[in-house]
């Protein structure tokens, strides 16, 4: 595939390099010149000098044959505009944006455009990992659809769901758990897998059940009790 990349940070040089080692071609856009020192010799040749909302700069990099778009440069308002025209302008498919107001990838999220919310997440993941199963800190998103309707977050078991099973957790509670993380390890449970202590499950549920969800991980109803 052909992959264009707006923004030769980090995070862009990284991914331009990755995916020319997974085969695919690059090009990377970038109004400082400098920030092309990132790149591996092979990798800068590709690359355009210019904005990336700019359709002329776009149609330089491959824009018009290319099978995807990702805007990670520092600036939210030049990610979601590049990630619109890429979109909606050439029919990219598969386009992505980095969004750092959490707020601002809600409402982008809803228009059909995937965000990646760097400072959110990773504050929401940190605060999990801290402080596992507290009540002042909620289910945070680690990825939502493009609707906005159906998120995947990380939940820590709570000791009152430890030793029943994947099955009973799913009858119970309006979600289904896509993996858990069990000493290190992913696992993919089956319906009568056992939950054991130190599990951190990672749920699919809708976004309108999450403050649902959290509160019965945290207190099981009588109707939720373990069976003998």
């Amino acid at each position: 595939m052909h992959i264009v990349i707006l923004g030769c940070g980090r995070v862009g040089s990284t991914l331009a390099h990755a995916l020319e080692d997974a085969g695919h071609t690059v090009a990377v856009i970038d109004r400082d010149p400098d920030a092309f020192r990132r790149l591996r010799p092979s990798t800068a040749s590709a690359a355009v000098r210019g904005l990336g909302h700019d359709r002329e700069v776009l149609v330089k990099a491959g824009i018009e044959s290319a099978s995807a778009f990702a805007a990670v440069s520092s600036g939210d308002n030049s990610n979601i505009i590049a990630a619109r025209v890429a979109l909606e302008t050439f029919g990219v498919k598969h386009v992505v944006a980095r969004i750092y107001d959490p707020r601002r990838a809600q409402v982008y999220q809803r228009l059909g455009i995937p965000t990646v919310g760097t400072v959110h997440w990773t504050a929401e993941t940190v605060l999990r990992r801290l402080v596992p199963g507290s009540d002042g800190i909620g289910l945070g998103p680690l990825w939502r659809d493009p609707s906005g309707s159906l998120t995947m977050t990380e939940a820590p078991l709570p000791a009152a769901w430890r030793d029943r099973r994947i099955e009973q957790l799913e009858a119970a509670l309006p979600l289904r758990v896509a993996y858990l993380v069990r000493g290190g390890e992913i696992l993919l449970p089956r319906g009568d897998e056992a939950l054991l202590a130190g599990d951190v499950l990672h749920i699919l549920a809708r976004v309108g059940d999450l403050d649902s969800v959290q509160a019965r991980l945290n207190a099981p109803d009588d109707g939720e009790e373990r069976e003998d």
